[in-house]
C-alpha cells in the first residue's frame, strides 16, 4: 500500500505595493481636509488655496498631515521642518488662522464637532513668502543679530565658570526658552505693517542678556532698543504671548525692558 501523500500550497509572491502609493488608512482614522495656501513664484501671480483629503487619527499632528500630502499627493509642496518635537522652531505656520508649530498641534484639538474637519494652513505673516509655507527669515534674524545675543564681558577669560545665584538665574529664566521660531514676531500687527520694527523675538533675546548678572553690555542693548523701531513700537496686544509655543511671557518681557529704559535700572 502506498504511503499517504500531503499536498502543500504553492508559495505565492507577496503582493507588491506601489512605493509611491499611500499606506492604508489606519484603523480609527477619519478624512480631514487640509486647505493649504500655495504660492510658487515661478508659476503664480498671487497665492491660491489648494485642498487635500488626508486620513488622520485624532493623535496625529498637523505636521503628519503635511507629510502625507508631500509624500503621497503633491511632492511640490514646500515647508520647513526638522526635529518634529517642538524644539527646533522650523515649522511655525498659521494653522486655522493662529500661529503655531505644526509638530505640536494635534488633529483632535482642531476637529469639528459638526461634520467633516477642515484645517487651513498658511505661511506666517510679515515675512516674504518664498514658496508655499516657506518665508524669508533673514529680516527676522537680522533683528536678532542686531541686539547682540551673546554674553559680553570685559577682562581676562575666567579659569572657571562664572558663578551666578539661583535668584539671579531666575531673573531671566523665562526668556532663555526662545527657539527663534518667529511665531511671536509674525503674530504682531505692528510687524505686519512695519518690517523695520525689531519685533518681539529680538526683544525677548535682548531681555535674556540685559537681565543676566554676568553680562556687562546691558546699557548697549538698551540703547539699541531705545529706538523708533525698538520697544516703544509695542502696542501690548498680547498676540506674541498667545503665539509662543514655549509659553514665554513675551509681553511681560517687553514691558520689563521698557521699565529698564525708563528708570535705567536693571
Amino acid at each position: 500500500m502506498s504511503a499517504p501523500t500531503t499536498s502543500t500550497p504553492e508559495a505565492t509572491e507577496p503582493e507588491q505595493r506601489d512605493p509611491g502609493a499611500p499606506p492604508p488608512a489606519p484603523e480609527g482614522s477619519t478624512i480631514v481636509t487640509v486647505k493649504i495656501m500655495r504660492f510658487n513664484p515661478e508659476l503664480d501671480d498671487e497665492p491660491r488655496w489648494e485642498s487635500f483629503d488626508v486620513p488622520a487619527l485624532p493623535t496625529d499632528r498637523v505636521l503628519n498631515l503635511l507629510h502625507h500630502v508631500k509624500w503621497y499627493q503633491d511632492g511640490t509642496l514646500a515647508f520647513r521642518r526638522s526635529c518634529a518635537h517642538g524644539i527646533c522652531g522650523s515649522d511655525a505656520m498659521r494653522i486655522n488662522g493662529v500661529n503655531r508649530l505644526a509638530c505640536k498641534v494635534l488633529v483632535k484639538d482642531l476637529a469639528s464637532s459638526k461634520g467633516k474637519t477642515t484645517i487651513t494652513v498658511e505661511a506666517i505673516k510679515g515675512l516674504k513668502v518664498e514658496k508655499d509655507l516657506i518665508v524669508d527669515m533673514e529680516p527676522f534674524f537680522e533683528a536678532f543679530r542686531a541686539i547682540k545675543p551673546y554674553l559680553i564681558t570685559s577682562g581676562n577669560e575666567p579659569t572657571r565658570e562664572r558663578v551666578q545665584s539661583v535668584a539671579d538665574r531666575a531673573r531671566f529664566d523665562d526668556t532663555t526658552k526662545c527657539i527663534l521660531c518667529a511665531a511671536c514676531t509674525s503674530s504682531c500687527p505692528v510687524y505686519w505693517t512695519d518690517d523695520a520694527y525689531f519685533g518681539p523675538a529680538a526683544i525677548v533675546n535682548a531681555h535674556r542678556f540685559i537681565f543676566d548678572s554676568r553680562d556687562e553690555a546691558a546699557e548697549d542693548r538698551l540703547d539699541i532698543l531705545n529706538d523708533a523701531e525698538g520697544v516703544w513700537r509695542c502696542r501690548t496686544t498680547f498676540n506674541c504671548t498667545d503665539a509662543c509655543p514655549r509659553g514665554i511671557q513675551v509681553t511681560k518681557a517687553i514691558q520689563e525692558v521698557k521699565r529698564a529704559l525708563l528708570f535705567r535700572r536693571v
